[in-house]
Order: structure tokens, then sequence, then C-alpha cells
């Protein structure tokens, strides 16, 4: 962690989490533009803040756009909050929140962990129903192959429907898949209301995306979780902002350990 308290011990690193806090998902170019700061400074704090793990970045064609990653901060707040008084921490709370309410002018919902675990393995976490019922409680029925249809299985409900289908599947490397269509059996099943199910049902779908890198020697994978294709004001997104960083945690529990977290009920 000492790389975190060392990111946001500067000011200019500070204002560039706020920039990026006002309006996520932007290129060096943009952060230019709307910070009095040079280029060449903004890259070497950029380069720290994602050291940090602090923000995350997601290639789009050949622009390189930065996110804020709460996943630091989650950390610190599960290992270290109860050991020191609240009034001491408002700021670290803060800016927990600010780094997980960023949807404002980007939809995209990114999130970046390191797992103590092999590409391979990793991928067995991601498709295997027999690890992600172990720290998701959902089974994802397919055979992987770009263009296949999912069947969802969570809490004994199946979802099955012409546009959930795999995109892209690039082993050990890159997973992506639409997100599952919200029936009123799969609300019944995990308990959400009507009114909830009519605004979740009518948005557009959604997808999400696993980038898998190896970084070689250390024994550690990074996943990169990017769930995008939101409206504006989503409530699909803001269900899946809280949803994520828990079962990302649930993951590398048990890939790291062999256990798995308590599941919500």
């Amino acid at each position: 962690m000492d790389e975190v308290f060392k990111a946001l011990a500067d000011g200019s690193r500070r204002r560039l989490l706020d920039s990026l806090n006002a309006r996520n998902g932007q290129s060096l170019r943009e952060l230019c533009a709307g910070l009095d700061m040079v280029r060449q400074s903004i890259s070497k704090h950029l380069a720290v803040l994602e050291a940090a793990n602090l923000i995350t970045t997601v290639r789009r064609g050949r622009e390189k756009l930065h996110y804020l990653n709460a996943e630091p901060i989650n950390a610190i707040t599960e290992r270290w909050i109860s050991r020191y008084d609240r009034e001491r921490v408002h700021a670290l709370a803060d800016l927990k929140h600010a780094l997980e309410s960023n949807a404002m002018d980007s939809d995209a919902f990114v999130y970046t962990t390191y797992i103590r675990t092999t590409p391979e393995k990793l991928w067995q976490g991601l498709t295997d129903p027999e690890f992600t019922r172990r720290y998701w409680g959902v089974e994802l029925g397919t055979d992987w192959a770009a263009g296949s249809p999912v069947v969802w299985r969570e809490r004994g409900a199946d979802t099955a429907d012409p546009g959930q289908v795999v995109l892209e599947s690039d082993p050990h490397r890159r997973l992506s898949y639409t997100w599952h269509t919200f029936t009123p059996e799969w609300a019944e099943a995990n308990g959400i209301d009507g009114e909830t199910l009519a605004k979740l049902s009518a948005e557009r779908r959604s997808k999400v995306t696993f980038e898998i890198e190896d970084l070689e020697g250390s024994g550690t994978v990074k996943l990169t979780v990017v769930h995008d294709g939101f409206e504006p004001g989503s409530t699909v997104r803001e269900m899946v902002q809280h949803g994520w960083p828990a079962l990302v945690a649930g993951l590398k529990t048990l890939l790291e350990t062999g256990d798995t977290l308590p599941q919500p009920q």
C-alpha cells in the first residue's frame, strides 16, 4: 500500500483524480487540455497513479483512456479502517466514494486488480461453472466460442435469450459477453421488485469484458473488468458498480486461498 499513499500525497495527482472523477475515461490529450499542467508532467503523474492501481487504462483505437479504479481504496478500507477513529478517515472514505461513483460523463465501469495465479487458472475461474458458482452463485452455460449463446443459471432460475452471446473469446487473454436479460423469474429469484425490474428491462443490453495480462516472472496476473454499453442514469450500472468489486474479491480469494467469501443472501 506504500505506492497508494505516496500517489495520494501529491496535490497534482489528486487533481488528476478529481478530473477523472468529473469526467471518467479521458485521454492524455483531454487531461492536458483540462489542467494547467504540461504534458510531460501529467504523463509522469499518471504513471505513478497507474503503478499504485488508482487508475487503469483501456485502449480504444489509437487512444489510451484513463479510468478511476476503486480497488486499492476498497482494500485499505477493508483491512485497516477499523483500526482508526472514523473522524481520521473521512478523507479516505470520501475518495472511496468518488472512485466508485464516477459515471458522470462516461458510462463504462472499469475495475482492475492483481491476483496471485496463472492466466490459465484465472480463465478457468471466469468460465468454469464449478468455479463461478462458488464465488458468484452463477453458472454460465456455453462452449465459450465467439457467437455462441450463453445460458445464465442463478438461484435456480435459468435465463436464455438470443441476445445473450459470447462476443470475444481469446483463452487466457480476453473474454467478452453480453449481459443477461432481466426476466420476471430472475427478479423473483433475486428479490428484485417490479418497479426496479421495469427499469432494468427498459435499458439496452450491456456487455462485460475481462482483460487478462500475465505479469511474467511475478506469479501475478492483472485482471481488468470493463462493463459498458449503459444508458445515461442506468439502473444496471448502479447495480454492477457495487456488485463487481465484491465478485472480483471473491474470485481473487478463491484463486489465491481456495476459500470463498460469504455469499450475499
